[in-house]
């Protein structure tokens, strides 16, 4: 059995609201992300795993043991970042995290301390008055400190400045290095693609797809944009057998799809034009997605 395992979770609000029959398997050590639009079901799935929340219908196990009857067994293994931070009341950061360390029995705040090195986070400030990227990186330390096996994390970088996201994503490579398990939700393609070794799209609480990052990385369907000197050579050019993605004819610029398998074909039919420049589109998770979500809402 997997380390953490959901199966046909369902819950469902009415309207179309909720997950509906989600079926995830993260094995022990894996980097697993969950990507979807606002209200896709990131945070009810999270909930259910972090046993806030009772299921309609199925389950979601842990390390063997049930997300729900077993819940506050399962805390002990896990560092959460909530989608929405609400702090206790703690007159300041510092505070709240020297409470927290004295709920989880951590002494040694070493760990903690270069976190917020790292963050750049002044944990002296009144808690009530932080700006919400504050807020964020006193959850990120919170939830990291205590050097927990399994972190699970709702929209992590919700706040952070581009600077401090990828010092967040330095930081969660370094947890990914230690050998945790790690669940994010994100609505941000590129935060998981840099980090994740599997990522999941959900979309109106229903699974649409699971990847393996390296699968998109290395995936042998490549796009190109040409740009051709002559608008006569472009138009020569649309007639060759390649799978054109988009035409713009005022630039003299054809984009096109094409499998590893034809490269040298499209490239010996390039030395009969002059063209102005050829370029790699690069494949991305975003793309992949983005075509699957496309596709889903034409079969909807």
């Amino acid at each position: 059995m997997s380390y953490i395992q959901i199966n046909n979770l369902t819950k469902d609000y009415g309207d179309g609201r909720g997950i509906f029959d989600l079926n995830l398997e993260i094995e022990k050590g894996e980097v697993f992300g969950f990507v979807g639009t606002n209200g896709a079901g990131k945070t009810t799935t999270i909930r259910h795993m972090m046993g806030f929340l009772k299921p309609q219908n199925g389950t979601v196990t842990i390390n063997g043991m049930n997300g729900w009857t077993d819940a506050a067994e399962i805390k002990k293994l896990i560092g959460y970042i909530p989608g929405e931070i609400a702090f206790p009341d703690a007159p300041t950061g510092t505070e709240f995290l020297k409470r927290q360390a004295e709920l989880l029995g951590l002494t040694d705040m070493s760990y903690a301390e270069s976190i917020i090195k790292m963050l750049q986070l002044d944990p002296t400030a009144n808690l009530k008055r932080m700006s919400k990227g504050m807020k964020q990186k006193t959850a990120i330390v919170a939830a990291l400190m205590a050097d927990p096996d399994i972190l699970i994390l709702d929209e992590p970088t919700t706040g952070l400045d581009p600077l401090m996201r990828a010092e967040f994503v330095k930081l969660l490579n370094e947890e990914k290095r230690k050998g945790k398990t790690i669940f994010m939700s994100s609505h941000m393609f590129e935060e998981v693609e840099h980090t994740c070794d599997k990522v999941a799209l959900i979309k109106g609480g229903k699974l649409i797809a699971v990847k393996r990052t390296s699968e998109v990385r290395r995936s042998e369907n490549k796009q190109y944009k040409i740009e051709f000197i002559t608008h006569a050579d472009y138009v020569r050019f649309l007639s060759e057998p390649f799978k054109i993605t988009t035409k713009r004819d005022n630039q003299n610029q054809v984009f096109i799809q094409i499998n590893d398998a034809d490269i040298n074909l499209l490239f010996r039919t390039l030395t009969g034009y002059p063209i102005k420049f050829i370029k790699e589109i690069k494949y991305t998770l975003e793309s992949y997605f983005k075509g699957i979500y496309e596709e889903d809402k034409v079969h909807a």
